[in-house]
């Protein structure tokens, strides 16, 4: 876990992909594998797969703020701004209003759900986040 976590840290994405496939084989398909795989997937632009992994992470573990903040930032990826909006308060709730990132997340879903027009120039970037130290920022490649 350790080594996908920097691996993601560096932009490694299908490496830390590799590594978190390896540590599921030692420890199973926890939620936090399953949310390392699904964040990496985001990274790769796998945003179905993605969602699909970290729904799953959520189902194992409901109560964790850093998983259902990245699923709200695949939805904002796929353009499903309100269903975003919904994830984003959800984490921000279990995170008690303790994350910058996650605050920072739910206000530009806010800001997006409530002008469905919002133009290409005004994109924002939105953090995923992880659990323990550090977090994952995922930009736009031009």
């Amino acid at each position: 876990m350790l080594v996908g976590h920097r691996l993601m840290d560096a932009g490694e994405y299908e490496l830390a992909q590799k590594a978190y496939m390896r540590a599921a084989v030692t420890q199973g398909m926890t939620a936090d594998i399953l949310a390392g795989m699904g964040s990496a997937n985001l990274g790769l632009g796998r945003l179905g797969t993605a969602e699909r992994l970290l729904r799953k992470a959520i189902e194992k573990d409901q109560e964790s703020p850093e998983i259902w903040n990245n699923l709200g930032v695949v939805l904002v990826e796929k353009r499903e701004f309100f269903e975003a909006e919904q994830v984003f308060r959800r984490a921000y709730a279990l995170d008690n209003g303790e994350s910058d990132s996650i605050r920072d997340n739910l206000r530009l879903a806010l800001a997006k759900s409530e002008n469905s027009d919002y133009g290409e120039e005004q994109e924002q970037d939105y953090k995923l986040v992880r659990r323990g130290t550090g977090d994952y920022l995922i930009r736009k490649i031009p």
